[in-house]
């Protein structure tokens, strides 16, 4: 609410539904001693205009995407987000609700979701997807806890080119799920797949990210098999606008496919909310956290749908259920949804295309040399002979966020520059990137 009025009426009514007569009364049970005895030391009250005259003092020191040129991305980019996503989000029955406690009651928001987990798994290649997850690293957690009661194993592989923050969730989440969890490291950008296949015996899973977090293009058909042929399932944390132009993940041997949605249809929002994503193979339909939506007809042989499966501690006894986390961000996966509806399948292939040839001429027009001489989407590398962090510095006091560092999650890459080219970019905006960069 933007308003929210409290009168002394208001609070005498509030005091008297609960049977006291004063502030003083309600508190009484608060022993002295824990009580702080004088009032807040806090400024005096703003007038309404004074108070939104600071919040918009406060408002403008933030940086953001129109006020700096932006190259930065490491899993939150810089996309094109249509008016069609806010003004569906901003729609009164799907702002304003919450978990369907009566689902069938919420037919079109049922349906909604229906339609967003037939979107995932058309572009994942998967069978059942659930009504999405919290975000991109908390489903890695959540994918574990699947490929554990899929295996009864008890270690998880990722690879050390795996988003920084997925494998810090992971290994949080680890010890409650009596995990062990090993890294296999990078070669030259990508991950070996003799590697994973030696590092896999005895595993549960194996988490790779394609592309990954470098921006290089994975073995990916080859690190899967590598994983299956241990025995592990395969897992694939993937960037959804990159499926228009890559293979999905169920078409090279994937169990699972989860990954960060804010790509498709979210703004950056300051790094969230936003939402993640998870399907799998029909086996582990059981398996996945959360809820799933499905298609049936009523008595009369009219469509309608359901909560099939809803395997959330809230609906049955807690050491059954597959993940603790209830929140799932609907409201921003649906978002997602009108974004994949409003691109459709031509669409998305198009902006991934501008993604790929963008990245390619920013590759072409900056002078520093590439960090791994692989294959990339919309991300690459730059070894720019100097610290990154002050190239950083000094191309935001121009005007310009040029990358991630990459020695903040990797010490040995103190001068590597992880570089973002999304298609809202131009030719213009790569010229003047080269420039900052320079020299």
């Amino acid at each position: 609410m933007t308003f929210t009025a409290l009168t002394d009426a208001d609070r005498d009514a509030m005091l008297a539904a609960v049977g006291v007569g004063s502030m003083e009364e309600l508190f009484r049970d608060i022993p002295d001693a824990v009580r702080l005895g004088r009032e807040l030391d806090v400024e005096p009250a703003l007038t309404e205009a004074e108070l939104m005259a600071h919040l918009s003092q406060l408002a403008g020191q933030n940086a953001d995407a129109g006020s700096e040129l932006l190259f930065l991305g490491a899993g939150i980019y810089d996309h094109y987000v249509p008016a069609i996503c806010d003004a569906v989000m901003a729609r009164g029955e799907l702002l304003t609700a919450y978990t369907p406690y009566q689902p069938e009651m919420s037919q079109g928001t049922l349906q909604a979701i229906f339609e967003y987990q037939t979107a995932i798994c058309e572009l994942t290649g998967m069978d059942v997807s659930n009504a999405s997850g919290y975000d991109g690293t908390t489903v890695a957690a959540d994918a574990c806890f699947v490929a554990r009661a899929a295996t009864r194993r008890t270690k998880v592989v990722v690879a050390q080119a795996l988003n920084p923050q997925v494998r810090r969730v992971v290994r949080t989440f680890a010890p409650g799920f009596g995990l062990e969890v090993v890294e296999v490291p990078h070669s030259g950008g990508t991950t070996d797949p003799d590697a994973v296949r030696a590092a896999a015996e005895d595993a549960a899973c194996v988490i790779f990210q394609q592309p990954n977090f470098f921006g290089c293009l994975e073995p990916a058909p080859d690190l899967a098999a590598a994983a299956t042929a241990a025995g592990a399932l395969p897992i694939a944390h993937v960037d959804l606008l990159s499926l228009g132009v890559l293979e999905a993940p169920g078409n090279y041997g994937c169990a699972l496919a989860i990954g960060e949605g804010q790509s498709a249809g979210n703004h950056m929002s300051y790094g969230g909310p936003h939402y993640g994503f998870m399907a799998a193979k029909g086996e582990h339909i059981r398996r996945l956290p959360g809820r799933i939506v499905g298609e049936t007809h009523d008595l009369e042989g009219k469509r309608g749908y359901v909560l099939t499966l809803q395997t959330r501690e809230q609906h049955i006894r807690r050491e059954k259920a597959t993940s603790n986390i209830t929140t799932n961000q609907t409201l921003l996966a649906l978002a997602g949804l009108a974004y994949l509806c409003w691109l459709g399948p031509r669409g998305l292939e198009e902006v991934g295309r501008a993604c790929l040839s963008l990245a390619e001429e920013a590759k072409r027009r900056v002078g520093a040399p590439l960090a791994f001489d692989r294959p990339t989407f919309k991300e690459f590398a730059l070894d720019l002979g100097r610290p990154a962090e002050d190239v950083v510095r000094a191309a935001r006091a121009r005007g310009v966020h040029p990358g991630y560092p990459l020695g903040r999650d990797y010490p040995d890459m103190q001068n590597l520059l992880l570089v973002a080219v999304t298609e809202k970019r131009t030719t213009a905006d790569i010229a003047r990137l080269a420039e900052v960069l320079e020299p």
